[in-house]
């Protein structure tokens, strides 16, 4: 079992930033994909951003290429999203996520941000 906890979300002004943090524990050894997703209100949940444990692959969706960042830091079993320059359609929950080798995903309960034109 792995436990997710985001953290990091709130209001800010379009043009803005924020880091989102997903703090991991548990069997984090078994995991080799991580991301994050999000989901505007109304809407169905999407990929934003994707990073692998061992080579450090990471992927983004095109409507935030060049905005946001992933990335990890080992030892404190986090993984972050960085946003810059933020819209209002950026308004979502955000949601880390974990997929294992065994092909087990885990979810966090989600991190709202709301970006205010």
């Amino acid at each position: 079992q792995v436990q997710l906890v985001e953290s990091g979300g709130g209001l800010v002004q379009a043009g803005g930033s924020l880091r989102l943090s997903c703090a991991a524990s548990g069997d984090i050894f078994s995991i080799y994909y991580w991301a994050w997703y999000r989901q505007p209100p109304g809407k169905q949940r999407e990929l934003v951003a994707s990073i692998t444990t061992n080579s450090g692959r990471t992927n983004y969706a095109d409507s935030m290429k060049g905005r946001v960042t992933i990335f990890r830091d080992n030892a404190k079993n986090t993984v972050y999203l960085e946003m810059n320059s933020l819209k209002p359609e950026d308004t979502a929950d955000y949601y880390c996520y974990a997929h294992s080798v065994i092909g087990a995903g885990y979810w966090g309960q989600g991190t709202q941000v709301t970006v205010s034109s």
